[in-house]
């Protein structure tokens, strides 16, 4: 018996497309690359992956000032206990849930990493509020510098969030927009749009801290 194969060879014009839309996208590439456009979604990500660092270390130049603040505060207000704690635990709770640069694209971390950061400034705020009733602790030296370097801190932490928010704007309306969207989808796959702060009542304007 005598099998007979029909091997069908591709067409010339299938192989003439293929290799048409190859060279078209060897074409893009190339024009994308020389004017800077293919780099632009990794550059804006980096920017802002930066910009969170800011946000974290300033953070943690609040969080590094407030046992200071606590014993300085305790040495004049003892009746104040309770306040203390809370402070205290805060400021465990805000140390403890950290968002870095690789999962900042994670809205359940990083909305647990600002309720915390939020409870801090609440419990703080609290303290701050009942140094008023100590008249001697109001002019302790310690508390003084204390209170300049808090003061200096929470405008710091309005500017990096600013800077952040601001980077952040930047990345996701590129990879959400044409052509930034094609260029992530076909090179940068794994970027994810990042993750921003919310607004919170008086987060236009820096905290009044008052002594």
């Amino acid at each position: 018996m005598i099998c007979f194969f029909n091997i069908t060879a591709p067409s010339r014009t299938s192989v003439f497309a293929r290799l048409a839309s190859a060279l078209a996208a060897l074409w893009l590439a190339t024009c994308l690359s020389g004017c800077g456009a293919i780099n632009r979604v990794p550059s804006l990500e980096e920017q802002a992956k930066s910009a969170w660092s800011e946000v974290q270390n300033q953070y943690q130049r609040r969080a590094d000032l407030i046992p200071n603040l606590v014993e300085t505060v305790k040495g004049y207000a003892k009746q104040e206990q309770e306040t203390l704690t809370r402070v205290t635990e805060a400021r465990a709770k805000a140390t403890s849930v950290q968002v870095d640069a690789s999962t900042v694209s994670d809205p359940e971390k990083f909305k647990q990493f600002q309720d915390a950061q939020n409870q801090l400034s609440g419990a703080l705020g609290r303290l701050l509020a009942s140094v008023e009733a100590y008249p001697d602790l109001k002019s302790n030296q310690n508390f003084l510098a204390l209170q300049s370097q808090l003061e200096g801190t929470e405008n710091r932490i309005a500017v990096a969030r600013r800077d952040y928010i601001q980077a952040v704007q930047a990345y996701n309306t590129e990879i959400r927009t044409i052509p930034g969207r094609w260029i992530a989808s076909w090179f940068y796959p794994e970027a994810k749009p990042m993750e921003t702060f919310t607004s919170t009542p008086g987060a236009e304007r820096a905290p009044n801290v008052k002594f």
